[in-house]
């Protein structure tokens, strides 16, 4: 007879609270700086040197520290590193609102972003470890989340920089960070949940255990776990299980980056619209992310559709580039709707994140190694779709660019469809893991 799941709060309300908070930083970060930007330019002079500097911050921090961050996971162990990754998010957050000039403000935002490339790299692994047997739904909380502090940094922003300053404005965020570290350190001192003299042994279930873990065999308190092989990332670049899914994340990583930073342009040049039509209509493509949030977790872990949602994303995608592309002044919120839906690759990415590894470990190599790879992807590509505008004087190339993205993203599709975990495919290729 089948057990029901345990309840979300039951021995692990920190770890549930924890990760919604520190979800909610990870957006809010990101999306805090650019509404206010010329409210800051009011104060000191920020050159567009700088300004580009700013927007490449995101996804190289995001890479870099996406390397880094398991190698020290296996020395401290995942809940004090996300301690660490959070107070970085808090006081870079903090140091934007004084700052005095344009390196300054640089400077903390690399340290926000290295504190965000962290948590990343983090939070599927927690949910992993804490929520083995509610991970659709935990999925589905931690991505709407992150898609709700996608937009709502932007609403108050500014309102909040007219009537208090942008130092207000921006500074506030990291209060909110900083109320995230609360249950990490709480648990991490009441419960000492990584000591490795209480580890037992690693049990290797199989892919239908991981999708459908059994909840009478789930513990709701602390979990002890092993620290990671050091052996683990490097054999990762040897599975094309691990570079699918890095792909994959790479993906929704360049579709996000060259959306945020172009498409306003593309709409005003290719669709006619003004610019204030143009905000409403990225702001749309922003709100598609939220029901992709909602529903794409469930339908991974609890249907196993991992390419019937891969390839709708793919085919939205593509509708939305076609529309751009050949009829852009028909239907435009249409377009940019279907566009809006190829990033449901991003909530599927994070899921495959943690089914695709047997343990919470292993899962920390997994996410590093898929986020520095997709995030080196994106900060290349929003880069690239500048230049070939400045180029050609026009958005055909770089949308037919993005078609190219998303037509070479097929296979990895396919190969991350596949029913099996980075262990079983290193199994099936050398032996013993």
């Amino acid at each position: 007879m089948t057990t029901a799941a345990q309840p979300l709060w039951r021995g692990r309300a920190l770890a549930l609270i924890g990760i919604v908070l520190v979800a909610f930083s990870l957006r809010s970060a990101v999306a805090s700086l650019s509404p206010v930007i010329d409210h800051v330019a009011e104060d000191f002079a920020v050159s567009s040197v700088v300004a580009g500097l700013i927007g490449a911050a995101p996804p190289v921090c995001f890479a870099v520290f996406g390397l880094l961050t398991p190698l020290v996971e296996r020395r401290f162990g995942i809940e004090r590193v996300a301690v660490a990754a959070i107070a970085l998010i808090a006081a870079g957050l903090l140091l934007r609102g004084f700052a005095v000039d344009a390196t300054t403000l640089l400077g903390s935002t690399v340290v926000v972003f290295a504190g965000v490339g962290s948590g990343n790299v983090l939070l599927p692994p927690l949910v992993k470890k804490y929520f083995p047997d509610r991970l659709g739904v935990m999925m589905t909380v931690y991505s709407t989340t992150m898609a709700v502090s996608t937009f709502v940094p932007p609403l108050v922003a500014v309102p909040v920089a007219d009537s208090a300053g942008w130092r207000v404005s921006l500074g506030m965020w990291g209060v909110f960070a900083a109320v995230a570290l609360v249950p990490w350190i709480v648990m991490i001192v009441t419960n000492r949940t990584e000591g490795p003299t209480l580890t037992p042994p690693i049990v290797k279930p199989s892919i239908e255990q991981l999708e459908n873990p059994d909840p009478a065999s789930v513990s709701t308190g602390p979990i002890v776990t092993r620290p990671a092989n050091p052996r683990v990332f490097g054999r990762l670049w040897r599975l094309p299980m691990a570079w699918s899914v890095a792909l994959v994340f790479g993906t929704s990583s360049t579709l996000a980056y060259v959306s945020f930073a172009w498409l306003p342009a593309i709409l005003i040049e290719v669709g006619g619209v003004s610019a204030a039509d143009a905000g409403l209509l990225l702001s749309l493509f922003g709100l598609m992310g939220l029901p992709c949030s909602l529903i794409v977790p469930l339908l991974i872990v609890r249907f196993h559709a991992t390419r019937p949602v891969f390839f709708v994303g793919i085919a939205a995608g593509l509708a939305g580039l076609a529309g751009l592309l050949f009829a852009p002044t028909v239907a435009l919120p249409l377009w940019v709707v279907l566009f809006g839906l190829g990033p449901i690759l991003f909530p599927l990415s994070l899921v495959l994140l943690s089914i695709r590894a047997r343990s919470p470990e292993s899962a920390v190599a997994l996410s590093g190694f898929a986020q520095s790879i997709g995030y080196a992807v994106a900060a290349v590509f929003p880069l690239l779709v500048g230049l070939l505008h400045e180029i050609t004087g026009g958005w055909q190339v770089p949308l037919w660019v993005l078609v190219g993205v998303l037509v070479a993203a097929i296979p990895a599709g396919w190969v991350a469809g596949r029913r099996r975990t980075i262990e079983e495919d290193w199994e099936r290729r050398y032996g013993r893991w």
